[in-house]
């Protein structure tokens, strides 16, 4: 007797008794949410926080040092403000379609575009902190004797931390969101069970990943005030 089942008699797999939330298709369905945490959501949030992340850090070390370059030259200001606008200004799935040419349906055109949309606001944002510092703060500092490079590390940073730091905020959380639409290219983030959820009839699956991405973001703005109340005490005292 052969110890395969007939043609005739498939085997299907029990996966065991669906709530009435699911079998309605509820607007959310918690117990599968919970159910399904460890395999369709918990490594989309991770991979999209580990983008997130590297897009900023990026993002905030160009930006950062042209701000410090347009500062001290300032005709360049303009052309990279122009140029980092520019990027801005491309929509994210136009800018994924002409990077996929050069580098593939891959990670890294994810990153290059996300990284793009992060320069302007990171600039401005330095750019912005720097020109505000009062001139009687550098000719006191001037008048103590610090040099150029002294006034601009340990005067005019400190005092441009608050603008900076808004401006990474900005930057991050919109990343988050521009992420989402990453999962066009590459199967990962939190847009990618968001994506295959829209042609499903279930809802629990867009909702869950959706509203994943928006706590993400908050916690993520969250962190950063922190850090930024953290790095400037005396913003609190003065307030």
């Amino acid at each position: 007797m052969s110890d395969f089942a007939p043609a005739g008699d498939p085997a299907i797999p029990d996966y065991g008794q669906a709530s009435d939330c699911v079998i309605n298709n509820g607007a959310f369905c918690t117990d599968w949410f919970i159910s399904q945490w460890s395999t369709v959501f918990w490594p989309p949030l991770l991979s999209h926080i580990v983008m997130v992340a590297i897009a900023v850090l990026i993002g905030f070390v160009i930006a950062f040092f042209a701000g410090l370059l347009a500062y001290r030259k300032k005709w360049l200001a303009g052309p990279i403000g122009m140029a980092a606008t520019f990027l801005y200004t491309l929509p994210p799935l136009a800018l994924f379609q002409l990077l996929v040419p050069f580098t593939g349906l891959s990670l890294l055109t994810v990153e290059i575009a996300l990284v793009c949309f992060t320069l302007v606001i990171i600039f401005q944002a330095v750019l912005v902190g720097l020109s505000g510092v009062p001139d009687d703060v550098r000719r006191a500092a001037t008048g103590m004797g610090l040099n150029r490079n002294q006034v601009l590390f340990k005067v005019e940073l400190p005092l441009a931390l608050p603008s900076i730091i808004s401006g990474v905020r900005i930057a991050t959380v919109l990343t988050v969101s521009i992420a989402t639409i990453a999962a066009f290219v590459v199967d990962d983030g939190l847009g990618s069970p968001i994506i295959k959820a829209v042609s499903s009839p279930f809802n629990t699956q867009f909702v869950g990943a959706g509203a994943l991405a928006v706590l993400l973001a908050f916690a993520l703005d969250g962190l950063l005030v922190l850090l930024g109340r953290g790095l400037t005490p005396w913003t609190k005292a003065r307030s």
